[in-house]
């Protein structure tokens, strides 16, 4: 009886120091991983402190534990998308700083030369029958340019925020392009340029919004008379299975290749003194890029300086 309960007794004690040592075994290894994972913590807190303040240059100076690859790889990603943002960020406030320089400028110029005029004519020469005219004329023509410029900018506006309207329906392109080339023929004959229009299928239905596209051909076809001093100017349509390329196609300067890629940006000049002489206002082929590419289209441009230009897009038959 005695040692059966001795043995009882000790079996209890024997049960009780391994409950003990469990529960210390258990505390130690929880205070363990415990500090671990709060250095884990402090580390991944850092990290995205100095991502938050631009102290890493690439994401492979991030580095958490091994168990924490997938986690490493998210913040990884973060890093790079925020990078992204901040290089687009940067590259917008750029763009803003240049385009309301650019804006700023091609509005004081045309202003400050009416405002010259008429202070000339208020002074005096508004009884001089011999410049009186000359001078209205000339503020007369920089109100159109100013007009232009301000309507423009306020095509772009709307195209690059998202309210321009399109209306797409079929239409005529042979008797579109005729009407269009006859209101422009006068501009290509004081410069003594043939403006062709060479011949179209009559029955030929293009689809695309005649409005929108007006401004892209007479832009295009401006643009061509403006740079070419002698030879011709040539629009074609050519079908192609299920669309008609349009081309519009001159002998005149010609544009080099650095400056093909930029042309269509906003306010961009190749020739800056000649543009604004012609009455340019760096505007006319962003807004035409614009338009041909919201009918699922791509302006794409050939040039040879010296020998022309030849710009052209697609659209739906």
């Amino acid at each position: 009886m005695f040692s059966s309960s001795f043995i009882l007794l000790l079996n209890f004690s024997q049960i009780i120091t391994l409950f003990i040592l469990l529960l210390f075994f258990t505390v130690v290894t929880l205070s363990y991983i415990g500090k671990k994972r709060n250095y884990e913590l402090s580390n991944i807190k850092l990290i995205i402190n100095g991502i938050r303040n631009n102290r890493f240059k690439s994401p492979e100076e991030i580095k958490l534990e091994k168990q924490l690859v997938e986690l490493e790889g998210e913040i990884k990603s973060m890093f790079l998308r925020t990078q992204n943002d901040i290089a687009n960020l940067k590259k917008l406030e750029r763009v803003r700083t240049e385009f309301l320089g650019n804006v700023s400028h091609e509005l004081r110029t045309p202003i400050f030369a009416i405002q010259g005029y008429l202070e000339t004519l208020l002074n005096g020469a508004i009884d001089d029958k011999k410049v009186n005219r000359n001078f209205l004329e000339k503020a007369n023509h920089h109100t159109n340019n100013l007009n232009t410029l301000l309507n423009e900018l306020i095509d772009i506006s709307m195209i690059e925020s998202g309210q321009m309207h399109m209306s797409f329906r079929y239409f005529n392109i042979a008797e579109y392009l005729e009407e269009i080339c006859n209101d422009l023929r006068p501009q290509a004959d004081e410069k003594n340029l043939q403006l062709i229009l060479h011949p179209i299928k009559d029955n030929l239905q293009l689809f695309g919004d005649k409005i929108k596209l007006k401004q892209v051909f007479v832009n295009l076809i401006q643009n061509a008379i403006k740079y070419t001093e002698k030879g011709s100017v040539e629009v074609l349509v050519e079908e192609i299975k299920k669309q008609g390329k349009i081309i519009v196609r001159d002998t005149g300067l010609g544009i080099s290749e650095n400056d093909l890629e930029r042309i269509f940006e906003r306010f961009y000049r190749v020739d800056k003194d000649r543009s604004r002489a012609v009455g340019g206002t760096g505007l006319g082929l962003a807004i035409v890029k614009h338009i041909v590419e919201a009918h699922g289209s791509r302006i794409e441009v050939k040039s040879t300086v010296g020998v022309g230009s030849e710009f052209s897009f697609l659209l739906k038959k």
